[in-house]
């Protein structure tokens, strides 16, 4: 089993996400290779919760310009929807 603190990088702090806190949803960054009992297992023991489901998405990287004529890209990354049964994460 991987620490926690390498499956969760971020708690996700949007105005959707703000809106789904309300009915115990939260949106958090998670590893790429992450799945979905290792993600489980992670915000258990980081926040000691109790989570009912999670809900995973793979996000593409946006194109970006570079200061000449070429594109570059931002990197792929992983969102996680945690939904709790029992207790409350605190965002800030």
């Amino acid at each position: 089993m991987r620490n926690p603190y390498q499956i969760v990088q971020t708690v996700l702090v949007t105005e959707k996400g703000t809106e789904l806190a309300e009915n115990g949803q939260y949106t958090l960054r998670v590893a790429k290779d992450a799945n979905k009992i290792e993600i489980k297992a992670a915000v258990e023991s980081l926040f000691d919760v109790k989570v009912a489901a999670v809900n995973t998405l793979n996000r593409k990287g946006k194109r970006k310009r570079m200061r000449t004529s070429r594109y570059g890209k931002r990197p792929d990354w992983k969102k996680a929807v945690v939904t709790l049964s029992e207790g409350e994460i605190e965002i800030l």
